[in-house]
């Protein structure tokens, strides 16, 4: 392995102005890397031959050499391409590296062939760093990649970018006359700034109507060379004039946006801010730059912790292997009676949960129908920008920029399918709304936050009014109604209710379709009791069942039987006096004219006596502190 330099390499390439790296007949250069630095997605470094050193700066292709290893801090490379160029308003050059290989790794020191005293060597260095704060920082925020001069008549910096100006597009005159900003340094404090970036997400043209009027938005999600992103939305006349502008995976320089704290409820990328062009901001195509449409980026919440996102404002990203696939629907809007399409999935993954996605629109009579299509197959599926609702305990809903990507090639994707055709396919699975247990991980949606008493909900009627509220609450369940409405006839499908057709058969108002035979599905109310008072409980299908021990058919088919012994009554029986912690909502219903409040079970499970020992001590601990 070679561990010398090329000896007066450096003075030899700055000493000839007509030189050119690619030239069949130039010798041989090794340099050792001295000082390697990151500046943004580029890094620099001191070119050293033992006797000369000089800047030079790694273009971005060869990041991912360094990020590897294989270019080393110390080490040898030999220089394959590259130019020598001219620091704008300095009488400084610099190498910019375009292609090189390595020739050794780190050496243990520097390598010096004049034999320096360690005081010379000192203030030498102390001399190029003083130059290098001054030169790099030119070099970065510019931009500019200088041609190796061809004549021997010396030209200024200046002279060159006033002659390249008259042949480039005017994207390329906005990269040479103004410093092009990374996203990571904006701030809503800034004045003006240039960015580069690319669109890696475009949502549909929105139309809204508020108190102030109707309009229209839509917003893209911008990257910059970095990696970082942040979201940009238009209004109105901003919307219709840069729509057609903006094209998924084309680069742009923008600039006279404005930019403020990102609203959580409604942002879609990992960044504090979040910018807004007006119909005056300047945006203008980077021709120069290849198109592609990049991979859609996302921050994966497992299944099993989606509790703790419940009726909050921020949305997630889910991946999960497809169990099936429902019908389209058609859905009336409330807010204009609009019919919209609707169709549920049911998603997996390795925490054996399951969770219901419900897609809108497009993605419903789209994306859905591939989905349906190919449902026996298991794709794994990622989504982007999800609601967390409390429906059935936990619900998803795309929105109108949410993005769904079918067997995406990652290594999440490649992992979760693995797992499921060696082990998922045969695993019982339970849904997260109806299975969240006391003990559930990381905190997921616990049955001992938010613990509350009986009492405290009952006393206070005017709880749950304007907007849910939720709590935990330990109890007995006292009385069961035995004459009560207990379960309604529902599709197969989709489990909504139906009714008996003129012929035979049940009609399905959701699904528009005829079926010979229904399931039953539970719709009941039970009285929990505890230590400060009782009130009662509606209770759907899936936590009934926990309660009851059996199925509404099941249940149904006992009361049907006759008999001695009544089992309707003994299962009955047996569903009472047994504790559960509960999950519950509290809301106000209006009945007759009058506000009563309504308690609904959005999760039970049995207690866990170990848990509930260490609640009950921290519990006493907390309030002997107090």
């Amino acid at each position: 392995m070679q561990t010398s330099v090329t000896p007066d390499a450096i003075s030899a390439v700055l000493s000839n102005p007509s030189f050119d790296s690619s030239s069949s007949d130039r010798s041989e250069i090794v340099v050792q890397v001295v000082d390697l630095k990151p500046i943004g997605n580029r890094y620099t470094f001191t070119a050293n031959d033992g006797k000369t050193k000089v800047k030079a700066m790694f273009t971005a292709s060869l990041t991912p050499e360094i990020i590897s290893g294989k270019i080393q801090n110390l080490g040898l490379i030999r220089l394959l391409e590259f130019t020598v160029n001219d620091i704008s308003s300095k009488s400084t050059k610099y190498f910019l590296v375009t292609k090189c290989e390595e020739v050794s790794s780190a050496l243990d020191s520097e390598i010096n062939l004049e034999g320096k005293s360690e005081e010379e060597e000192e203030a030498g260095e102390a001399k190029r760093q003083k130059l290098d704060n001054s030169s790099v920082s030119d070099v970065v925020s510019t931009g500019i990649t200088l041609k190796p001069k061809q004549e021997s008549v010396a030209k200024s910096a200046s002279q060159i970018i006033t002659e390249q100006r008259g042949n480039v597009a005017p994207a390329a005159r906005m990269s040479m006359t103004r410093r092009v900003h990374p996203l990571v340094s904006l701030n809503p404090y800034q004045g003006s700034w240039t960015i580069k970036v690319r669109v890696t997400n475009k949502g549909v043209m929105r139309t809204y109507k508020n108190p102030k009027g109707e309009g229209c938005v839509f917003n893209v999600e911008l990257t910059d060379e970095e990696g970082t992103q942040i979201q940009a939305t238009m209004f109105n006349d901003a919307a219709r004039k840069f729509y057609d502008m903006f094209q998924l995976g084309k680069v742009y320089y923008i600039s006279r946006g404005s930019l403020k704290l990102a609203n959580k409820q409604f942002k879609t990328v990992q960044n504090d801010y979040e910018m807004t062009l007006n119909e005056n901001a300047e945006v203008e195509e980077a021709s120069d730059e290849e198109m592609f449409v990049p991979e859609t980026k996302f921050n994966f919440v497992p299944i099993e912790e989606l509790g703790m996102h419940v009726n909050q404002k921020e949305l997630i990203d889910l991946i999960g292997v497809v169990q099936s696939v429902s019908p389209t629907m058609s859905i009336r809007r409330r807010t204009d009676n609009e019919m919209i399409p609707k169709r549920d999935i049911t998603l997996a993954d390795e925490s054996k949960r399951t969770v219901v996605v419900s897609l809108w629109n497009n993605l419903a009579t789209g994306i859905g129908q591939e989905l349906l299509d190919m449902a026996d197959k298991s794709p794994v599926i990622a989504i982007k920008s999800l609601k967390v609702g409390d429906f059935q305990g936990v619900s998803l809903s795309t929105i109108s920029r949410s993005n769904v990507v079918i067997n995406p090639e990652s290594p999440e994707a490649k992992k979760l399918k693995s797992w499921f055709d060696s082990e998922g396919k045969g695993t019982s699975m339970s849904s997260i709304g109806s299975g969240m247990s006391p003990s559930a991980k990381n905190g997921s949606w616990s049955m001992y936050t938010d613990r509350v008493p009986l009492s405290q909900i009952t006393s206070n009627p005017s709880l749950g009014e304007g907007k849910p509220v939720f709590f935990s609450t330990r109890g007995y369940i006292s009385f069961i109604k035995p004459d009560q409405t207990m379960w309604y006839q529902a599709c197969k499908t989709c489990s909504k209710k139906v009714t008996e057709a003129m012929d035979s058969g049940y009609w399905c108002e959701g699904c528009q379709k005829k079926d010979e035979e229904c399931s039953l599905r539970y719709i009941m109310v039970v009285k929990v009791s505890d230590s400060t008072g009782e009130a009662w409980f509606s209770s759907f299908n899936e936590e009934a069942e926990k309660i009851i021990g059996c199925s509404a058919d099941e249940l149904n088919k006992l009361r049907s039987e006759g008999g001695e012994v009544n089992e309707f009554q003994t299962k009955l029986k047996e569903a009472t006096w047994s504790s559960h912690v509960f999950r519950i909502s509290v809301t106000q219903n209006e009945y007759n004219g009058e506000k009563r409040q309504r308690i609904t079970v959005k999760a039970v499970a049995p207690v866990d006596f170990a848990a509930e020992s260490r609640f009950l001590l921290q519990d006493i601990s907390k309030k002997n502190n107090a």
